[in-house]
């Protein structure tokens, strides 16, 4: 498995309205995109932009690591349990791109990985799976095919 590229980094809130205000007000964050129910997940999404980096020689990345503020909708399970025992929020998953979700997928199953789920749609609406944070150095971690458009960027 080689490592792509690292699309976001997934922070559960308790409300995304305060957090918008917080990267907005405090982080300076000028690109913060509309909220929308992803109800498939249970959980309200809103993508931070994070500027792309400059490498110094006047060449820059594709775009900047999006943050992906997650709100529990009501009946969703996972996300209320981490604000449970995170009440202010915090880092909940990060985010990697892999050209093939089904080949990624059979590759951390043949490495023992715990892949929790079957691929399914995530919020820039290409598949996703989860992989246990026991078998990722204790971080949830998402893999995501990655867009065939700028979805990445535009969410």
């Amino acid at each position: 498995m080689k490592l792509g590229r690292l699309n976001h980094i997934g922070v559960a809130t308790p409300s995304i309205a305060d957090s918008i205000v917080f990267y907005r007000d405090v982080m300076g964050a000028t690109k913060i995109h509309e909220p929308f129910d992803l109800e498939s997940q249970g959980v309200k999404v809103c993508f931070v932009d994070t500027p792309a980096h400059s490498t110094g020689s006047g060449l820059s990345d594709s775009g900047g690591t999006q943050i992906e503020l997650v709100e529990p909708l009501p009946g969703n399970t996972s996300i209320a349990s981490f604000l449970e025992k995170n009440p202010a929020g915090g880092q909940h998953h990060m985010c990697y791109e892999v050209p093939d979700i089904h080949a990624a997928k059979a590759e951390f199953e043949a490495m023992g990985k715990r892949v929790l789920g079957e691929p399914r749609i995530g919020a820039h609406g290409t598949l996703i799976f989860f992989v246990h944070p026991r078998d990722m150095g204790g971080v949830l971690t998402e893999i995501m095919e990655t867009p065939k458009d700028e979805a990445h960027l535009s969410n």
